[in-house]
């Protein structure tokens, strides 16, 4: 998800992988793969950055997730478990 503007400055919360284009208009209009279309204030060139740092966030979350189950493992092989 990603957060946007409309035109008058109200927050939208977007699913990034709805979108099939983003266009130039001059105002930014984005259109939905269901055909719904949405104006934003951002650029293009700003949607495109939020796509792509919202794919490279869920892009990590497995990765993430498995470096802390790497250190948890460690910790515990070592006799450093947390002690409630």
């Amino acid at each position: 998800m990603i957060t946007l503007h409309k035109l008058n400055g109200e927050p939208v919360v977007l699913n990034a992988e709805l979108i099939e284009t983003v266009e130039s208009t001059p105002d930014t209009l984005i259109t939905l793969i269901d055909r719904r279309r949405l104006m934003v204030g951002e650029s293009v060139g700003e949607v495109v950055e939020r796509v792509i740092d919202y794919r490279h966030m869920i892009g990590n979350m497995p990765r993430a997730a498995a470096l802390i189950a790497g250190i948890h493992a460690r910790a515990s092989a070592d006799g450093h478990e947390d002690e409630d």
